[in-house]
């Protein structure tokens, strides 16, 4: 399995961003459960938001009302729409994958540079 994060850039305050990760040799996508993670210099990772296998979505408290996670299966790709960017939001964006339920992701992205300034 092998996910390609794009979209990532830089943005000002206020403005939207929609990253894009598609992946290749998952053959059941209605199986997986997907996220997006980010990591800023000297913070630790955090988990943005969370698409499950029955299309539940979930939210970093950070993004609610912001951020929007949604997959299309027929193009096997992730997408998270970031609207309102703030400052706070720069970071590397990953997207990750598994089967579900979700213990520990095991298929990454290699990243996507996200810039507010």
């Amino acid at each position: 399995v092998q996910l390609v994060e794009s979209g990532g850039g830089s943005v000002q305050p206020g403005g939207s961003l929609r990253l894009s990760c598609t992946s290749t040799g998952i053959t059941r996508s209605s199986a997986y459960c997907m996220a997006w993670f980010r990591q800023a210099p000297g913070k630790e990772r955090e988990k943005v938001a969370t698409i499950r296998n029955d299309g539940s979505t979930s939210y970093a408290d950070s993004v609610k009302g912001r951020f929007t996670i949604s997959k299309d299966n027929a193009k096997n790709t992730l997408y998270l729409q970031m609207n309102s960017l703030e400052p706070e939001d720069t970071a590397m964006y990953y997207c990750a994958a598994d089967l579900c339920p979700v213990y520990e992701y095991i298929y990454w992205g290699q990243g996507t540079q996200v810039t507010v300034s």
